[in-house]
């Protein structure tokens, strides 16, 4: 089962996404909260799989849940995944770098939000490639926000060349693909390349890989 808590604090919206997914054989929604506070209380008591979490909450923002979430060791399993209304914009950006698996807007299709969770809770990044084209364009207007870090020079060649091909929005078997190799080992270059980078996921790679320099918008 793929254990889901929703965070919202409206109860209407809650209560049409807890029906779609309680529906659902194979979904279980473990809680629901209202602020960012509660969903940290919450995942911590109920270790879930997925957490959707709105952003703009009283209390707490879904930001600062997703950095408490991320940052704590015990709920590493969990895997964050922003609601907007607004779809592509500086807040989910900062909930990216926070730690977010990726980001859903609110009007989804039910057949698309079913299928995210899913994904979610592969640990998969919900990085489609229209968000990575936004997510560059973003970094087209400024200037790089650190110099190359040292912490590249831990990469092999072949992490680099896996990372970069991350950042352009590419699957692991998308990769394994491009580099002839086989979707295990991909997955394996991407994994240990997030354990040298400490990215929490895979859309903090493609994060660290533009604001780093590793890549850039002319090479995407």
């Amino acid at each position: 089962m793929i254990r889901v808590l929703l965070v919202d604090d409206q109860p209407l919206l809650r209560g049409g996404f807890r029906a779609l997914l309680a529906a659902e054989d194979d979904i279980e929604v473990v809680g629901e909260a209202a602020n960012g506070s509660e969903a940290v209380a919450l995942a911590a008591r109920h270790r879930p799989d997925v957490a959707l979490i709105d952003i703009q909450m009283p209390v707490m923002d879904g930001i600062e849940a997703t950095r408490q979430i991320a940052g704590n060791p015990d709920l590493i399993a969990v895997h964050v995944v922003i609601l907007t209304n607004y779809g592509f914009d500086e807040y989910v950006l900062d909930a990216l770098r926070a730690g977010a698996t990726g980001f859903l807007v609110k009007t989804i299709e039910p057949a698309d939000l079913l299928h995210a969770v899913r994904v979610a809770a592969r640990g998969d990044a919900l990085l489609a490639p229209s968000i990575t084209r936004k997510l560059i364009s973003e970094y087209v207007t400024r200037p790089l926000q650190a110099p190359v870090d040292s912490t590249l020079e831990q990469l092999t060649s072949r992490e680099r060349e896996v990372v970069t091909l991350v950042a352009r929005g590419l699957s692991n078997e998308e990769i394994a693909t491009h580099l002839v190799i086989s979707p295990m080992t991909a997955k394996t270059h991407v994994n240990r390349a997030m354990t040298k980078l400490h990215a929490h996921n895979r859309a903090q790679l493609v994060i660290f890989a533009y604001e780093t320099g590793l890549v850039t918008a002319s090479q995407s």
